[in-house]
């Protein structure tokens, strides 16, 4: 036997132990190990077998490390159905988390008892897949068709009382899964329990698996993993176990052959390589426990907010009584959300709204602070008043960091005497709700200075990102770039409602004129002033109609108009009937006969422009990997992740094709077109995106 599986003999009971650290993921030593200990069991005359795991957990799931590799026999699914059979009476043990293929090996024990810390789930369409060793076709003859539709298609984690109550576990009992397996087991066998196969049980009664097939794949944007588990979980209650079985295995690999489950795999990976930086292996970060907020509008409001759960003290200095108040009542406000959604009690809400947050209208507040982020209006001459304050104000030692969106974080710290200090941590709004944060790093800040960033960023539950100094770093820099290929789309015939629409379809939870419209036009509208008052390139193409949206007063949602009208309510995105004739005048005005555009142009054009900027992000070394980029898209852009972000998705479309098309468009506007060098190099090498992850993680 392997040792992942330890055994052992009390009575008449066989104890079968994972301890496959640190989360005893189901590994060909796990499955083969299980496979013996079960002959041996059953070889040695047992009565019962008890399986209960080591450590922090029960089986957690799958081994990431065989993710997309042909795994080694035995596979989960006849590791399951060898448990199952078995003639002995087998019961699990569970503590931690039975995720996946733990929750499936559970369900493949004929009992099953939890701790009450407890959670089980199937969150496999999370990765682009389905349950493949039987979840789908045992989970709804223990807890129904419903609720296994429910935790399959979504994925989520259920707590050990709910799946005490869905059948999921027969027994809740505190203590240790050994002890209190052993007395479980024992009990059944005196009492002389029957062996109770899941696969035995009856049918369950079918559901109207179309519309709800049909509503899943709405829901989920186009994601196909979780409509095709109803399809699974469908044959559960049309075929014999069997028969099940092999639909689900059918299911299985026609997913594992998509082009969305590789998205999927790839954000998984990402997302927990990308705060790992050679940089910062071995620096350690700055002490961090009060920090200071200057600015209580809605950003400053949200990192307050997001400081505050995170266990810190929070100093917000507002430049009136009356304005620190109201950032106060924002702030509440948000906590009221966490309070009602059960994140935190009424004691603990008014031991962060009365004594972990000080309202302060004076900087001398913010001297002992730790770390201090301005969140202040997007000027310039703003940031640098703020600036110059803090430097004669915090302790030597203290962060002090800028939300800017935009502007030049080396020029904000030229302003101070200590720029190794001065780090930007651009947060998105709503900041306590938002998950990306892109750690802005400067030409001078100090390694532990960015470590400090980061370590905040984790304790925020946030997915941090580095990104080096330019006009709107990296996200808002390729957002300025597809939102420009929008715009130049609408002078030459398309149409905002038909570019959304297009987008939606695609996947993002809104098209870019409807984010817009959220965000407030007047953000856009001050970049492209600013822009035009630096000077824009000769051969730059530029609109103004969107301008004159704004000069009327219609800012979008928050003014009831944008690009779309609210009077009916946020949800109701009506066409502004005003915004067509001031695209037309607009098109007049610069001589353009429009054309018809069609939903697949429209996506091919906006993706080439995002990919081409991103890729020129990598290559100039604003972004260090693609990754970075494609997990700044996900979390603070509304890419869908089923995706994996954009240059992933250019790998999966193939780089040469798009670089053909890139190079064709560049025939009617080279200014916006230009190819990105890193683009042509990697298509001249025959090598991806990926391909340059892999060497950063070398």
């Amino acid at each position: 036997m392997t040792d992942a599986i330890g055994y052992e003999r009390i009575g008449d009971i066989a104890i079968l132990k994972a301890q496959n650290p640190p989360v005893n993921a189901l590994g060909y030593d796990v499955r083969i190990g299980l496979m013996q200990a079960m002959d041996r069991a059953e070889a040695d005359g047992a009565k019962a077998v008890l399986i209960y795991g080591d450590g922090a957990t029960y089986f957690a799931g799958a081994d990431i490390r065989e993710f997309g590799q042909t795994p080694r026999e035995p596979i989960l699914p006849d590791v399951c159905d060898r448990i199952e059979a078995s003639p002995l009476l087998v019961v699990s043990a569970m503590h931690g988390t039975a995720l996946g293929g733990g929750l499936e090996v559970a369900l493949s024990t004929h009992y099953r008892i939890a701790v009450p810390s407890a959670k089980v789930g199937l969150p496999e369409v999370l990765l682009g897949i389905l349950p493949g060793a039987g979840g789908t076709q045992r989970l709804p003859r223990v807890a129904g068709v419903e609720a296994a539709l429910d935790l399959i298609t979504t994925g989520r984690h259920v707590k050990a009382d709910e799946a005490l109550k869905l059948g999921i576990v027969d027994k809740i009992e505190d203590g240790e899964p050994r002890e209190i397996g052993l007395a479980y087991t024992q009990e059944l066998l005196d009492r002389n329990a029957p062996r109770r196969p899941v696969s035995e049980m009856s049918t369950p009664a079918p559901v109207d698996f179309d519309a709800v097939h049909d509503a899943v794949l709405k829901k989920g944007r186009g994601q196909l993993s979780p409509a095709t588990a109803v399809r699974a979980v469908q044959a559960a209650t049309e075929l014999p176990f069997k028969q099940g079985l092999a639909r689900e295995r059918e299911l299985f690999m026609e997913l594992m052959n998509t082009d969305q489950r590789e998205g999927l795999i790839h954000a998984f990976f990402s997302e927990r390589a990308v705060g790992k930086l050679p940089e910062l292996k071995g620096v350690d970060p700055r002490p961090l426990n009060a920090i200071g907020v200057i600015g209580g509008g809605t950003m400053g409001a949200g990192i307050a907010t997001a400081a505050l759960l995170a266990g810190l003290t929070v100093t917000m200095l507002e430049m009136s009584p009356e304005a620190a108040e109201a950032a106060k009542g924002r702030i509440a406000g948000n906590l009221q959300g966490a309070l009602k959604r059960g994140k935190i009690s009424a004691e603990q809400f008014e031991t962060l709204t009365e004594q972990a947050l000080t309202l302060a209208t004076d900087y001398a507040a913010l001297k002992d602070a730790d770390l201090v982020i301005e969140a202040v209006f997007e000027e310039m001459d703003v940031k640098k008043k703020v600036f110059t304050q803090l430097d004669e104000i915090c302790k030597p030692g203290a962060v002090l960091a800028t939300n800017t969106s935009y502007l030049d974080v080396n020029e904000i710290a030229a302003i101070t005497k200590r720029p190794a200090d001065v780090i930007g941590l651009h947060f998105f709004s709503p900041a306590h709700v938002m998950k990306l944060l892109e750690v802005v790093v400067a030409d001078q800040t100090a390694p532990d200075v960015v470590a400090t960033g980061f370590a905040l960023g984790k304790r925020l539950g946030k997915i941090s990102v580095r990104a080096g100094v330019c006009d709107g770093f990296i996200g808002n820099r390729i957002l300025s770039t597809y939102r420009t290929c929008a715009d130049h789309m609408i002078l030459d015939g398309a149409s905002p409602y038909q570019i959304d629409a297009a987008l939606e379809a695609f996947g993002f939870a809104m098209g870019p004129f409807a984010v817009a419209d959220l965000a407030g036009l007047d953000i856009g509208w001050a970049v492209r002033k600013r822009k035009r008052a630096e000077g824009l390139h000769p051969q730059a193409r530029d609109s103004t109609y969107a301008d004159k949206l704004c000069e009327d007063g219609h800012f979008g949602q928050k003014t009831g108009k944008g690009y779309y009208d609210y009077a009916a309510g946020p949800k109701a995105r009506v066409p502004n009937p005003d915004v067509m004739p001031l695209i037309e005048a607009e098109r007049a005005a610069q001589g353009i006969a429009p054309r018809d555009f069609t939903d697949e142009e429209i996506l091919r054009r906006y993706m080439a422009s995002m990919v081409n900027e991103a890729a020129k992000v990598v290559g100039e070394g604003i972004a260090r990997r693609p990754l970075d980029v494609d997990m700044t898209l996900l979390f603070g852009y509304g890419f869908p992740r089923y995706r994996g972000g954009p240059l992933k998705w250019a790998d999966l479309q193939g780089l040469p094709d798009l670089l053909k098309d890139i190079k064709s468009y560049a025939q009617e506007d080279p200014y916006f077109w230009e190819p990105a060098p890193l683009l042509e190099k990697l298509v001249a090498e025959g090598r991806t995106f990926d391909d340059l992850n892999k060497e950063a993680a070398a």
